[in-house]
């Protein structure tokens, strides 16, 4: 299938190497998005969490210290950038680096809570990552030997193999993994307990926008 069939017409490539970014309006779009949100962000305050006590008309308010604030800030920009960088790369092993590091700074945003539940769902959730690594970089290997090339713009130009479509099955299994949607989501679900808003939002935020980038890709393998 043609890049520009999904995205729309070509603006323009940036080569780095044997790395090269593209731009469509679909991806600078999103590109966009993710960056404005990721400045959101990070210029921030985080909300104390108000939690209601069960049997009484009490509070608990539960607020982050500075400290891991300033760790939280940092870990939101860098799953941000990650997110906008999977939206414009043109290179498939990359994608699935900047997918991977999602997965690790998504447990990192959370890891520094002092709540049993939130921190087993985050250790689960890591578990899911770590093991969904393998067929993420292992669908890409079988992509690269079945085409020779890891560049978007040669493989949308090849007629799809047994291969490909066998690498693309394992890629979206590790997506899935690493991104924490079905059958992978319950564990997931728990970390948005944490407080911290808005920082935990990017985590929401670079698994919706990894899944829409996700599914032309995989489209631009199999058709």
């Amino acid at each position: 299938m043609d890049i520009t069939s999904l995205g729309g017409n070509l603006l323009g490539t940036i080569p780095l190497g044997d790395i090269v970014l593209y731009l469509t309006p679909f991806h600078l779009f999103m590109f966009v998005v993710v960056l404005i949100f990721t400045v959101l962000i990070a210029i921030s305050r985080t909300e104390t969490q108000v939690e209601a006590l069960f049997g009484s008309l009490k509070e608990n308010k539960v607020s982050v210290g500075l400290e891991e604030f300033k760790i939280r800030r940092f870990l939101a920009i860098v799953c941000g950038l990650a997110t906008a960088g999977a939206m414009i790369t043109g290179d498939l092993f990359n994608l699935t680096l900047f997918i991977a590091l999602i997965g690790i700074v998504n447990v990192g945003i959370v890891s520094a809570v002092k709540q049993i539940d939130v921190l087993d769902a985050a250790y689960q959730y890591g578990i899911i990552a770590m093991l969904s690594s393998l067929p993420l970089f292992g669908g890409a290997a079988m992509i690269l030997a079945a085409t020779g090339s890891l560049s978007l713009l040669v493989i949308a130009g090849l007629a799809p193999t047994t291969m490909m479509i066998f690498g693309a099955i394992l890629l979206l299994i590790g997506i899935a993994g690493e991104t924490g949607i079905a059958p992978f989501f319950a564990t997931k679900a728990e970390m948005f307990r944490t407080p911290g808003s808005p920082f935990i939002l990017i985590i929401h935020l670079s698994s919706l926008m990894v899944i829409i980038r996700a599914i032309e890709v995989l489209l631009l393998i199999v058709t």
